[in-house]
């Protein structure tokens, strides 16, 4: 009654299907690079500059506080946030450097 089945044996599948298969992945992966990649290295670029032209007396913000360096080391900056107030903030933590007169 039921015929037996043979199955056929499939081709190989094109050149071309198997580029047209992985495109979309490439694509994402140069989207990925140049939106999110990039700027990141680029902004961790600008913020290792800053940090290696920070001199004494340039006024900072440091963690969401405002002060002025006073003191420099590899890897400590002393703030004076207060008059005869210094505190020790670690160098990576320095987020911006502010225009000259900007404490009063």
């Amino acid at each position: 009654m039921i015929g037996t089945a043979y199955a056929q044996a499939a081709g190989a599948p094109a050149q071309g299907d198997t580029l047209m298969g992985l495109l979309p992945i490439i694509l994402m992966f140069v989207i990925l690079y140049f939106l999110m990649i990039r700027p990141q290295m680029k902004k961790a670029k600008e913020h290792k500059s800053m940090l290696d032209a920070l001199q004494k007396g340039d006024e900072v913000v440091a963690v969401g506080i405002v002060g002025k360096i006073t003191k420099i080391d590899d890897n400590y900056v002393g703030l004076e946030v207060a008059d005869n107030v210094v505190i020790q903030v670690q160098k990576q933590a320095v987020n911006q450097l502010l225009p000259k007169g900007t404490i009063k």
